[in-house]
């Protein structure tokens, strides 16, 4: 039996990045969280620890921060695909890079002034092999909620089955979402906003038989209507609310007080997919959970 070094990586995890531009009185800020990770022939340095052709993360920590300065940050798509780019193309031992960026979103008070918006998070995981590029973007901790227009009933049932079925209950869910851009040359702002209106009209105005179905309703409309999008990945934690028993207390509850659970939830994930849509490459791999 021969041990061999399987599939590998290595970078710099969540470097916090915040680029101001001062270019008027009226500043702009962008937010970012950026993850490197390269690929290649690395085998030295975990075989014989020879470190030669490692570029220490120190220094792609460095490079995340002078091209922030240099290139700026007009999307997070494009700063990807700048980061990318450049350690595959100067890196001799390189043949791939993926470039993970979360980005934090503030509101303007003044020319100056800026508040944080909730903890919804923009993201993109952009990858580049060879003379190729895969962009993979999305939204985190998005937390919506519906408080009707939502049932959960005729499921199987067994004998350790307890869940009274419902017609009318609140639907709430903290959405991850990541789709699959087919190319690399968008206008990544305007999908990426189109895409979210979508997402939320849809939650909210379809008719849902359970979470399953809402998310697959949500991927089947981005599909309809964004032609740049081949496929969508959904991880949805269901934000189960109860509705608390008050009869004991001589109180009606006509599904107006709830007891909201944090644990145990049900975790929902799906892929809405075209059938003939473009290869997706090495753009999933190494992206973390489901999505």
């Amino acid at each position: 039996m021969a041990i061999v070094l399987g599939p590998n990586q290595y970078g710099k995890a969540e470097t916090r990045v915040v680029r101001v531009y001062r270019d008027t009185a009226r500043h702009e800020l962008r937010d970012l969280a950026v993850s490197t990770a390269l690929r290649g022939d690395f085998e030295a340095a975990h075989v014989t620890g020879d470190q030669a052709a490692v570029l220490p993360t120190d220094s792609q920590k460095n490079t995340v921060f002078a091209y922030a300065a240099e290139k700026g940050i007009r999307t997070i798509e494009d700063f990807g695909l700048q980061l990318g780019r450049h350690f595959v193309e100067e890196l001799p031992a390189v043949d791939g890079a993926q470039i993970g960026i979360d980005e934090y979103s503030w509101d303007r008070v003044n020319d100056y002034s800026f508040v944080r918006r909730g903890q919804e998070t923009r993201t993109t995981v952009v990858t580049v092999a060879d003379d190729r590029a895969w962009v993979v973007s999305g939204l985190k901790d998005l937390v919506i909620a519906k408080t009707t227009g939502s049932e959960f009933r005729g499921f199987l049932q067994d004998r350790y089955t307890t869940l009274p079925e419902t017609d009318d209950r609140i639907l709430a869910t903290s959405l991850i979402a990541r789709w699959r851009y087919t190319g690399t040359e968008l206008d990544w702002d305007a999908s990426w906003s189109a895409i979210r209106t979508l997402l939320l009209t849809t939650f909210a105005e379809v008719y849902s038989h359970a979470l399953q179905h809402t998310l697959y309703a949500m991927g089947q409309v981005v599909l309809e209507q964004r032609p740049e999008v081949a496929e969508i990945r959904f991880s949805a934690p269901n934000r189960h609310h109860f509705l608390v028993d008050l009869e004991p207390f001589g109180v009606e509850n006509p599904g107006e007080v709830f007891f909201a659970a944090d644990r145990p939830y049900g975790l929902i994930e799906a892929t809405v997919l075209r059938d003939d849509g473009p290869d997706p490459g090495p753009a999933w791999y190494a992206v973390p959970g489901f999505c």
